[in-house]
């Protein structure tokens, strides 16, 4: 038997999803990466994804890349999560 939640599972694939847009960008100059990650999250994350995304930034944001952590933090959390 799994105990791992559904929370948990839902997260790892959020971590992962992001990692991978993340990993895309990394050539690029941090602003252009920063920004293009912040785009995409913005342009093709569903709302309720994204809001799982800022949520876990802020309660840690373990294992998730640092330029992730960077497009999705203010002032581009505000812009990701609307």
């Amino acid at each position: 038997m799994n105990s791992e939640s559904n929370a948990d599972m839902e997260n790892r694939d959020i971590i992962r999803m992001a990692n991978q847009i993340a990993a895309y960008f990394e050539a690029y100059p941090r602003t252009e990466a920063l920004s293009g990650i912040a785009h995409h999250i913005k342009s093709f994350w569903d709302p309720r994804m994204r809001k799982q995304l800022v949520d876990y930034i802020d309660g840690g944001a373990e294992g998730l890349s640092p330029l992730v952590t960077a497009a999705i933090s203010p002032p581009a959390k505000a812009k990701a999560s609307s």
